[in-house]
């Protein structure tokens, strides 16, 4: 794919409608119907046809039909026509990837790291003290104080491209902002990603919930999530 069609395919998402539409085709992780979406969306099924159909050509979603029913043979009725998350990449990376906060980390460790300690405890003693400015920034972009510890924490897991998954009881964290260093260096990099999430929390002002290392698996590519403290 050239630039000028990846940039017209990125340019669609710019439409609130449109990319309400295609983060929450993403975050279910299956295909799905247009009365779904639409539902998802709040708006009508013929204006979520609309804007799915013009993602899907624009390969940013790709189309099956299947019957939901499950019933087959004579009287099944039509198959519906759903939509997932096509396998394309992009140059602008959907969700948020963020290796400029990386390098920052990994170029502040290798230049303050002390004599007494190792290149990955200088690696998670940085990323918890950058942490700490990345949530000081976030909290004065106009985060309420009355607002849930969890809300807190969510609104700014999303912000900074990790797809936060609510639950009533903890965040999973559905994307690796560092993904591809991940993939070669995953131990320093998981442990960067837990230093920065643990440093960031208390800044913020989410009191009361804090990071716990997890094991990756389908669906859920993050290393840690997020959990009332206690």
């Amino acid at each position: 794919m050239d630039n000028a069609e990846e940039l017209t395919a990125i340019s669609l998402l710019v439409e609130p409608v449109r990319w309400r539409l295609y983060t929450y085709v993403r975050s279910s992780g299956t295909a799905v119907g247009r009365d779904e979406a639409a539902r998802a969306a709040d708006i009508s099924r013929s204006l979520a046809s609309f804007h799915l159909d013009r993602m899907a050509e624009a390969r940013l979603l790709e189309v099956e039909y299947r019957r939901l029913s499950g019933r087959t043979g004579r009287g099944a009725g039509r198959p519906a026509k759903l939509y997932r998350v096509g396998a394309r990449h992009f140059a602008v990376s959907l969700p948020a990837t963020r290796y400029s906060l990386a390098g920052r980390i990994l170029a502040a460790a290798i230049e303050e790291k002390r004599a007494d300690e190792d290149g990955s405890a200088a690696v998670r003693r940085v990323a918890g003290r950058i942490g700490g400015e990345v949530g000081g920034d976030l909290r004065d972009q106009g985060a309420s104080r009355a607002d849930a510890p969890l809300a807190v924490a969510e609104r700014a897991a999303r912000q900074l491209g990790y797809e936060p998954e609510p639950h009533t009881d903890r965040i999973e964290l559905r994307n690796c902002p560092f993904d591809e260093l991940a993939e070669s260096h995953r131990e320093l990099i998981c442990q960067m990603n837990q230093a920065l999430l643990a440093g960031l929390l208390p800044s913020l002002g989410a009191d009361g919930v804090s990071t716990e290392p997890v094991q990756r698996r389908p669906g859920v590519s993050c290393c840690v999530r997020i959990t009332p403290s206690g």
